[in-house]
């Protein structure tokens, strides 16, 4: 089998370098989404009966692609030391499915980012409006009363006697927290997406490298 050489040679090792930080761009990714589907506060704020599921699509692309790209930076590395063509074509290939998810992922977090958000604002105001008939719609908003440390829509709920005059109202609360977590959706998303164009670039030129060595010999 042909070794590349040269400034070849240097794409090569750059590549596997690339890889590496790719596995662990992986491993923050899914760190990342993990770390949005079970945090104690959004667990609490749509574990409810009926709660808005749309924030959680967004988490499930995210999971799902940190774990892929774990699995594709260790083929990757192995594709570049080997200088195997078939590995690194097919490293090509799952790095622009995970760029589309990604970016998915992220044109998600943005686009939907409103539609998210009142959801959850209605899903909250319409606990409020059955707290009187329905327990477990009480009990949901005292959730978010807790969490978010907030009152009313926008007026002081009767669920909330003590609430201080510059408590926040729920459904302000409700938007700061959202925007925080969605945005941290979509940075993630188009920031790995933009790392993947390198790996992109470097595996075909290698991958291109090896080819060419092979039919000259």
């Amino acid at each position: 089998m042909s070794k590349v050489q040269g400034g070849m040679k240097c794409v090569k090792y750059l590549l596997f370098v690339f890889n590496f930080i790719f596995w662990l761009c992986g491993s923050l990714v899914l760190a990342v989404g993990l770390w949005l589907m079970f945090d104690p506060k959004t667990d609490q704020l749509l574990n409810g009966e009926g709660a808005p599921e749309t924030f959680f699509i967004a988490v499930y692309i995210l999971i799902g692609a940190g774990g892929v790209m774990m699995l594709v930076g260790f083929f990757g590395c192995c594709g570049a030391v080997k200088e195997s063509q078939c590995l690194l074509a097919s490293f090509f290939a799952c790095l622009l499915v995970i760029f589309g998810a990604e970016v998915a992922a992220g044109v998600f977090g943005f686009m939907s980012k409103d539609k998210i958000i009142e959801d959850v604002q209605q899903f909250y105001s319409e606990s409020i409006l059955e707290s009187s008939e329905n327990s477990n719609r009480t009990a949901v908003a005292e959730i978010y009363h807790d969490v978010l440390n907030c009152c009313g829509v926008p007026m002081p709920s009767l669920l909330c006697p003590d609430a201080d005059e510059d408590t926040k109202d729920c459904l302000n609360a409700i938007m700061d927290f959202f925007n925080e977590k969605l945005y941290i959706i979509g940075y993630v998303g188009i920031g790995v997406a933009g790392v993947m164009v390198i790996g992109m670039i470097f595996s075909m030129v290698l991958c291109c490298a090896i080819r060419n060595n092979r039919e000259v010999i």
